[in-house]
C-alpha cells in the first residue's frame, strides 16, 4: 500500500470534528469525530484516535477508538490498540498489536461467510 502521504496532522496536534480527504493521510496526534475517504488513512504509532472511519486502506500504528470500516483492507501494526467494531474484506493483525470488539469480514456490503442455512 505504497500511497504518497498529502496531508500530516502532526504530533501534538488535536483535531475535533468531521475529516474527509483524498489521497493519504497521516495522523500521528489526536483526533476525535468522524473521518471519511475513497483514500488512505494512517494512524501513527503517536496517535490518539476517538473516530468512526469509514475509509478505503487503514493502517493503526497508534490507538484508535471506534469502528472502522475499510472497503480495501485493514492492517493492525504493533504496538496498535484498537477498540472498536471492524468490517473489511482483507485484515492484518500483526504480533504485538492488540484489537477488542468484534470484525467482520465483507465484499462490498455482503459478509463473504455463507449463511447458516448453507
Amino acid at each position: 500500500m505504497e500511497q504518497e502521504i498529502t496531508t500530516v496532522l502532526g504530533k501534538g496536534s488535536a483535531f475535533e470534528g468531521k475529516l474527509s480527504f483524498e489521497g493519504a493521510v497521516r495522523i500521528d496526534g489526536d483526533f476525535s469525530g468522524e473521518i471519511q475517504t475513497e483514500g488512505t488513512l494512517i494512524v501513527g504509532e503517536t496517535a490518539n484516535v476517538a473516530a468512526e472511519i469509514r475509509a478505503a486502506n487503514v493502517v493503526v500504528q497508534g490507538t484508535a477508538r471506534g469502528d472502522i470500516a475499510a472497503t480495501s483492507s485493514l492492517e493492525i501494526h504493533q504496538p496498535a490498540r484498537v477498540h472498536g467494531n471492524l468490517s473489511t474484506p482483507s485484515l492484518v493483525i500483526q504480533k504485538g498489536a492488540r484489537f477488542e470488539g468484534n470484525c467482520t469480514m465483507t465484499v462490498g456490503d455482503a459478509p463473504t461467510v455463507a449463511d447458516a442455512d448453507s
